[in-house]
């Protein structure tokens, strides 16, 4: 792939993408380049195949294999892949459509990395359904993208929780390790393709892209809170979980720990890259009102 990056025609666009302040213009190639070379260039090259599954005793085992959510994680990493692979192939730009393929990719590789974990030891999943590539290709990824943005924020707290706790040994939390940091590449990688792809429309489009934004977003809510209800009956999926890794901790403070490490995660890339908002500010406001 030609990449025409150093350009003096290309050297010009990205400078024009910076303001007076040296800081990046949104919507800008400077700011297409940052975000898509963000994800390019932090790809972590592990392979699933080869990861050493470490061995459990009877308690750990027990507490893996009884957690209720092994087939909905495989079926939410197959679909996520082939929805970002749809709408890679329909993009222009070419290094555009890699990091997005890339993404797609990296969903595919979690999806395999949990098919591997749920082998190794031996857990029985319902049979896969297929995967039809999506009809709506961009509000499939903006679907994706939108989910990730919740469920990755509460992973993100989750897991240190699983950390600190001992629910798990600290061999099998560190094995996910690379898929958890991948996925807040991800929604880094979302939010600012958002913004970005925002300002490539003229005015009026603008304002119907948004109101679809709002429409997918409050969609993903609805649908993770059918299956929170599924997965963890009428209580809370979040408190249910923090129940499960055997741990007194109040809801309040699991709040704040996903906030923490979210900050925590993100500070690892560009700070000239937006971060997510939506979520972390939902969570604070709801912070304000819990006791």
């Amino acid at each position: 792939m030609t990449d025409d990056s150093t350009s003096p025609a290309a050297a010009g666009r990205l400078t024009a993408g910076r303001d007076a302040g040296g800081r990046i213009i949104l919507g800008t190639e400077a700011h297409k380049q940052l975000f898509c070379r963000m994800l390019l260039d932090s790809h972590d090259p592990y392979k699933p195949a080869v990861i050493d599954w470490p061995k459990l005793d009877e308690d750990a085992f027990a507490r893996l294999t009884g957690l209720p959510i092994w087939d909905m994680a495989v079926r939410f990493e197959g679909q996520a892949s082939m929805a970002v692979l749809t709408y890679a192939a329909t993009i222009q730009d070419p290094l555009l459509r890699e990091a997005v393929t890339m993404d797609g990719n990296e969903e595919a590789r979690h999806k395999l990395v949990l098919s591997k974990m749920v082998e190794f030891y031996g857990i029985k999943l319902e049979a896969e359904p297929d995967y039809p590539p999506p009809a709506d290709s961009e509000r499939a990824f903006m679907q994706t993208g939108y989910g990730e943005c919740l469920d990755s924020f509460f992973a993100f707290g989750l897991f240190e929780l699983a950390r600190r706790s001992g629910f798990f040994p600290l061999e099998l939390v560190e094995t996910f390790e690379p898929v958890i940091q991948e996925e807040c590449r991800h929604i880094l990688f979302f939010v600012n393709w958002r913004a970005w792809h925002r300002r490539q429309l003229p005015f009026n489009r603008r304002i119907l892209f948004d109101l679809r934004c709002m429409r997918i977003f409050a969609g993903r809510i609805r649908a993770r809170l059918a299956t929170a209800k599924d997965v963890g009956g009428k209580e809370n999926f979040t408190a249910t979980s923090g129940k499960a890794i055997e741990t007194d901790i109040k809801a309040r403070d699991l709040m704040s720990m996903c906030l923490s490490e979210n900050d925590r995660r993100m500070a690892r890339y560009d700070s000239r890259l937006i971060r997510p908002k939506l979520v972390p500010t939902l969570v604070r406001i709801a912070l304000k009102f819990m006791r």
